[in-house]
C-alpha cells in the first residue's frame, strides 16, 4: 500500500535493545537508575498496574543493575503472567487499592518513609530523566525523515523524542499517538518535559476504546502485520501507532515522495494479558 502512496516507511527497532527491557523502558530507566546510583540509593520503588511493561522492565533492571526492587501494584491482588515474570526477576509486589494508587507520592511515604536506601520512580518512567533518556534516540538515526510517529502514554518517550530532534535541529514532524481515549490530555503531559516550547501533532483518533482496549478490527491488523513482517507488535502501544500510519496513508494524509520513521518502542510483553484477544 505505501509504495502505490510513493510512501517510504522505516521502522526504529528500539525493541531490540533488550529482551525485557526493551525500547523506551531501557531509554526511560538509563538516567533514572544513574541517578539512584549516584544518591547512593539501592532499593526502586515504582508502580504500575496488574500487565505493566514497567514493573516488568523496572524488576529486570534491578536484577540486571544489582538492585533491590519493589512494585505498588494497582488493584487486587492477582496472579497473572507479567507478575510471574516480575517475581522471577525478584521484585517485591505490594497491591493497593486504586483511590490510593491515585497519590503515589503518599504511598512510597507509606511504605518506605523509614528506608533511607528507597528510591522513588514515577509510574511508567515518566520524569525528566526518562526523556532525555529517550531523547538519545534521535542521536542514532542514520538518515532524516519527514515524520516520526511513536505511541504515547505518560508523554515522555514522545517529549524526548522532539528534544532530540530540536537539538539537532531537524525539520521533522512528530507524530503522537495517545493510547488513551480523550487523549488531548497528553499535550500537557508531553509539553512538561520539552526543553523548549515545539510544534507536533497529536493523532487522537486511534485510542480504540480507551487504554488496554482494543477491537477486532487493531487485533486483526496486528495478526495480518506480524505474520507479514515478523516482526512482534502489541495492541497497547507500537500496534495502534502502526495502524495509525496505515491509515493516514490509505486516507491520503501523507505528500507522494513523504518518508516516514515508526518508533516501535517495545513493550511486547503486553500480549501477555491479551491473549484471550488472538484466539
Amino acid at each position: 500500500m505505501f509504495s502505490n502512496k510513493e510512501l517510504q516507511v522505516f521502522i526504529k527497532r528500539d525493541d531490540l535493545i533488550h529482551p525485557i527491557i526493551s525500547g523506551n523502558k531501557w531509554r526511560k530507566l538509563k538516567y533514572v537508575l544513574q541517578d539512584a546510583q549516584a544518591q547512593n540509593k539501592t532499593h526502586l520503588v515504582t508502580f504500575g498496574g496488574a500487565y505493566s511493561n514497567h514493573l516488568l522492565a523496572t524488576a529486570a533492571a534491578a536484577a540486571k543493575f544489582g538492585f533491590k526492587a519493589t512494585g505498588i501494584v494497582r488493584g487486587e491482588e492477582v496472579n497473572n503472567d507479567t507478575l510471574f515474570l516480575c517475581k522471577l526477576h525478584g521484585i517485591q509486589l505490594i497491591f493497593t487499592d486504586r483511590e490510593s494508587y491515585r497519590d503515589k507520592p503518599a504511598l512510597f511515604k507509606r511504605f518506605f518513609t523509614n528506608d533511607e536506601q528507597a528510591f522513588f520512580i514515577d509510574e511508567g518512567g515518566a520524569s525528566a530523566e526518562g526523556a532525555k533518556g529517550c531523547s538519545e534516540l534521535v542521536n542514532e538515526l542514520t538518515d532524516t525523515y519527514d515524520h516520526i510517529f511513536c505511541a504515547c502514554g505518560t508523554g515522555t518517550t514522545a517529549a524526548g523524542i522532539i528534544n532530540g530532534l530540536i537539538q539537532y535541529k531537524l525539520p521533522t514532524q512528530f507524530n503522537a499517538i495517545p493510547v488513551f481515549k480523550n487523549g488531548e490530555f497528553m499535550q500537557a503531559e508531553i509539553d512538561r518535559f520539552l526543553t523548549a516550547p515545539a510544534q507536533y501533532t497529536l493523532h487522537t483518533a486511534y485510542h480504540f476504546g480507551g487504554y488496554g482496549k482494543t477491537t477486532p478490527q487493531l487485533i486483526d491488523f496486528i495478526k495480518q502485520f506480524v505474520a507479514d513482517t515478523g516482526i512482534l507488535i502489541e495492541p497497547v502501544y507500537t500496534g495502534k501507532m502502526l495502524y495509525a500510519i496505515y491509515d493516514l496513508a490509505a486516507k491520503n494524509h501523507f505528500a507522494p515522495g513523504t518518508k516516514i520513521l515508526a518508533v516501535h518502542s517495545g513493550g511486547i510483553w503486553g500480549l501477555l494479558g491479551m491473549k484471550d484477544k488472538f484466539i
